[in-house]
């Protein structure tokens, strides 16, 4: 099987290449570097049946290439992070919307299958926890540049569900939750590596709000195995799917347990929201999935809870002195 990831060079895309590869087949990395780390895949460049493209999704001729070579396309590359987002608003919009455009095009020459990354983003404000995959969206004002992700993601979603009904292509959707593993770093904002690297120093873990908002994590790997998992059952075509965490804590309490397990000294210092992105900005308050519907399609049920998940970050951090 010859495979392309776009976004290969990424956190979550590094570790589905390690997967692929496992597995037995070619992978060609597609990845602009923007977000993505040459460090992430060194390892892999060493294999033969690995290829690193440092391109952009944006440029169809370059996907109309490689999607030729192919005989399907995990797309993950995308605009991440919310302070990348806020600090980069146009190049996340046209990034999300036009790329996920090219891919599809150009994979539904041939009818190649398509999983196509989202996220949880996708929900807005909606408060009523679980998600289902169906769902009522809750956005903010469009005044506020964080909401551009979630209505990029949504759009395409839209563009893959529309090339589903009316070409056939073959596409599964994953809104992607709160995913945290090695190689994950705090540079765009995320809230474990963020708080582990604070506590390792001894320095103040920044809680943004009161701390009292809610999200339900999920390991890398067990993210991966998802992942693949939707890709490989057909039925799955056509679908959207959770990929979670089941378990919900508060981010203070998140905070807390990191102290506790790193042995830290840190306190908890609570950031305002206007303080720490721009004014004006709201958050999610809440955030868990309903994952029925991805154990039902696949079988599978997440293998690490939130203990193992932390122990596995800090560890990753301690050995490859990731923090600074």
């Amino acid at each position: 099987m010859k495979t392309l990831v776009t976004g290969g060079a990424g956190f979550i895309g590094s570790h589905l290449c390690e997967k692929l590869l496992e597995q037995g087949d070619e992978v060609i990395v597609l990845d602009n570097l923007s977000t993505g780390r040459l460090d992430n895949i060194a390892h892999l460049q060493k294999m033969e049946r690995f290829e690193l493209v440092v391109e952009t999704v944006l440029d169809r001729v370059v996907v109309d290439q490689l999607i030729d070579r192919v005989d399907r396309i995990f797309h993950l590359a995308a605009a991440v992070g919310v302070k990348y987002i806020i600090d980069n608003p146009l190049e996340s919009i046209e990034t999300n919307v036009r790329g996920t455009e090219n891919i599809l095009h150009s994979a539904n020459r041939e009818k190649k299958p398509v999983f196509l990354a989202s996220t949880s983003e996708i929900y807005g404000k909606n408060e009523k926890v679980p998600f289902a995959e169906d769902a009522d969206r809750v956005l903010g004002s469009t005044m506020i540049s964080r909401w551009s992700y979630s209505c990029t993601k949504a759009l395409d979603e839209f563009l893959g569900l529309a090339f589903w009904r009316q070409k056939r292509l073959p596409v599964v959707i994953g809104r992607y939750f709160n995913t945290v593993g090695p190689r994950q770093t705090g540079r765009y904002g995320m809230v474990i590596p963020t708080f582990i690297n604070q506590a390792l120093l001894g320095r103040s873990l920044t809680v943004h709000g009161d701390g009292h908002q809610s999200r339900a994590f999920m390991y890398v790997a067990d993210t991966v195995e998802a992942t693949v998992k939707l890709m490989e059952n057909q039925d799955c075509f056509g679908e959207v799917f959770n990929i979670g965490g089941n378990q919900r804590v508060t981010v203070k309490q998140l905070a807390e347990t990191i102290i506790e397990r790193v042995g830290s000294s840190s306190e908890i210092r609570f950031v305002p929201y206007e303080e720490a992105f721009e004014e004006g900005f709201e958050d999610m308050e809440h955030r868990a999935p309903d994952t029925r519907k991805l154990q039902k399609y696949t079988g599978f049920e997440p293998a690490n809870g939130i203990e193992a998940i932390l122990d596995g970050v800090i560890d990753y951090f301690r050995s490859n002195e990731g923090f600074k």
